[in-house]
């Protein structure tokens, strides 16, 4: 039973979580005694709950509103904060006004209401809701100049080399490494090396491999008749280039971007066709998948087959950003035990490690081994994972039923596991399998994607949903199509929302799947596991028109008269072209064909 809060302990309360104190440039605090009048604002009498003002105008101001716990928060109490947020209003651009309880709350930015946690956060939270969006744009233009320079002019031709050069900058650069202008390639690849191998001493002695990224590291060369000249040149902007997308990825607005999958992007344009390839799921799939398996701040995520991390990274930030941001308690404990993964390839867990060091994750939860292997099944249940995030290797050298049924098989029952796969992949495995995994796992939902999902890969998929622990038992399974996302190709840069399409498709389909309906495109059907285990296509109706009827018969009555129709056609054709007179008049063309020594107007 919830204690009582009257409105002035709720007060006390929102003053210590806010931080609401005078601070230099600031004037801050909580009260009733105190006007508007006395804050700045000639002529107002009314008092506010609580106040944030910075001296400079152009800041984020925030004014509070408090209630007893006892007292709901219902339209009266918004008119309440709102006449409050107007009258700042009146001298900040930037303006956040909290209705708040105790137990509920109610956040405004200006005069509109937005979604946010629910419980009361620090001051620095509400701040940042005004942070500009992440310029992707720009991080791509930084990476292709990065790109352009490492191949063209240092010819690093190895992509990977290229990303893991880019990757682990970047996080040197988050751990403060001193990088200045006048460096070579080998004294700024001594300066990240060290700061690297300093950085990941204490996370080394708990997982060795993570030496990986330091080994990878330090293969990389560059062309020797590169001159001192031209690298200290290069160094100069490189260190540039990598601060700026460094800034971004550290800023307040990032949710989740994943940076590893952009460069993977753009260094893929030089790749050989020797080079092995990975199929980096996209950003907005990642985003989706969370959603729909109703992922929240307390899950505990594994993809067992993590790649460059991409799902972990976006679990991370959507899992932060509901704990209240990255500077809380909360945000430390998501980063150091709640996101887990697993990679074969030493080369992209190196990127793994790196992108997820990027983001100062503190202990990383990376394994390089193969997922199916019984040595990762015994890994898998000491994490007590609650929810599988993944895209696995599709091709059966990889075994990619194999993990799915080792990753099913050792996390706890009842977990809710979503798997990217193609379309037909479980109708395609041996009868033994598919009975050994559905006698232990259910299907429940099978959601088939954009069939130009993945860029540059002719592949159709569709993603999974499997509860594991729990039989099939022939229960029936909920399917769905998005045959589209609104997503566009753009020239060297993948598929994006050009147009801002998604956001509102995947609400209606987040919406739709949690309801098992689909009453805008009518695609929901529930398939029987007996017969299917794939979303079944409609089958277009059989259409006949009376051309294709005439055709028809035209052509049966010369096969009658033993007349060849490709050479009437011909002939047809050229006495069409041939024998007729063409005329223009007024903007009109007419056409005659020449009947004995007469034309005849067609």
């Amino acid at each position: 039973m919830a204690v009582f809060m009257t409105e002035d302990a709720v007060r006390d309360q929102a003053r210590d979580i806010l931080g609401f104190a005078d601070k230099e440039g600031v004037r801050s605090g909580v009260g009733q005694t105190t006007t508007f009048n006395q804050l700045g604002f000639p002529g107002i009498s009314d008092k506010p709950d609580g106040w944030y003002l910075p001296y400079n105008r152009a800041a984020v101001a925030i004014v509070l509103e408090a209630k007893a716990s006892n007292v709901s928060l219902g339209d009266k109490q918004v008119k309440e904060i709102l006449k409050n947020v107007k009258i700042i209003e009146s001298q900040y651009k930037k303006v956040i006004g909290i209705l708040y309880n105790g137990d509920d709350i109610r956040v405004f930015k200006n005069h509109e209401e937005i979604d946010t946690v629910k419980t009361l956060q620090s001051l620095d939270y509400y701040v940042s809701l005004f942070a500009p969006p992440i310029d992707k744009e720009r991080i791509y233009d930084l990476t292709a100049k990065i790109n352009n320079r490492l191949h063209f002019d240092f010819d690093i031709k190895n992509l990977y080399h290229r990303m893991i050069f880019t990757a682990c900058t970047l996080v040197a650069k988050r751990f403060n490494a001193i990088m200045v202008e006048g460096m070579d390639f080998n004294i700024f690849r001594n300066c990240v090396l060290n700061c690297l191998e300093q950085e990941l001493s204490a996370d080394s002695l708990k997982n060795q491999k993570l030496d990986t990224l330091t080994k990878e590291f330090s293969r990389i060369e560059i062309n020797p008749a590169v001159g001192i000249k031209e690298q200290k040149a290069f160094i100069k902007d490189f260190i540039k280039w990598v601060t700026e997308i460094s800034d971004c990825l550290n800023s307040d607005a990032w949710r989740g971007e994943d940076v590893m999958a952009i460069f993977f992007n753009e260094f893929n344009r030089y790749k050989k066709k020797s080079e092995a390839g990975q199929v980096f799921t996209p950003e907005h799939i990642t985003d989706f998948m969370y959603k729909i398996l109703k992922v929240n701040k307390e899950d505990r995520i594994l993809d067992g087959t993590c790649g460059s991390g991409g799902f972990l990274v976006k679990a991370m930030a959507n899992m932060i950003h509901e704990a209240g941001g990255v500077r809380t308690e909360k945000a430390t404990e998501i980063k150091q035990k709640q996101l887990y993964g697993i990679e074969k390839d030493p080369i992209i867990y190196a990127l793994a490690c790196a992108n997820m060091l990027i983001h100062k994750d503190g202990k990383t939860n990376l394994d390089q081994n193969d997922a199916r292997s019984e040595e990762v099944g015994k890994w898998i249940e000491e994490k007590n994972i609650t929810k599988v995030l993944m895209n696995p290797p599709y091709e059966n050298k990889y075994g990619c039923m194999d993990i799915v049924e080792n990753i099913l098989n050792h996390v706890p029952a009842k977990t809710q596991c979503g798997f990217i796969l193609p379309d037909k992949k479980l109708e395609k495995i041996s009868k033994t399998q598919r009975k050994r995994i559905l006698s232990k796992h259910r299907i429940t939902k099978i959601i088939k994607l954009p069939e130009k999902l993945f860029f540059g890969i002719n592949q159709t998929t569709s993603i999974f949903v499997f509860e594991s622990g729990v039989p099939q038992d022939n229960e029936e399974i909920f399917g769905c199509y998005i045959e589209s996302d609104g997503l566009e190709t753009v020239k060297n840069k993948g598929r994006h929302d050009v147009h801002g399409r998604w956001p509102q498709i995947e609400k209606y389909w987040v919406d739709s799947i949690s309801k098992l309906k689909d009453d805008k495109y009518h695609t929901a059907q529930w398939i029987n596991p007996n017969e299917h285990l794939s979303y079944q296509m409609p089958e277009k109706p059989f259409e006949i028109y009376e051309e294709d009827f005439k055709k028809t018969a035209m052509d049966y009555l010369m096969f009658l008269q033993g007349i060849d129709a490709k050479e009437f056609g011909e002939k047809l054709l050229n006495a069409a072209m041939y024998s007729s007179s063409v005329r223009e008049s007024d903007g009109e063309v007419s056409i005659s064909f020449k009947v004995g020594d007469n034309y005849e107007k067609a």
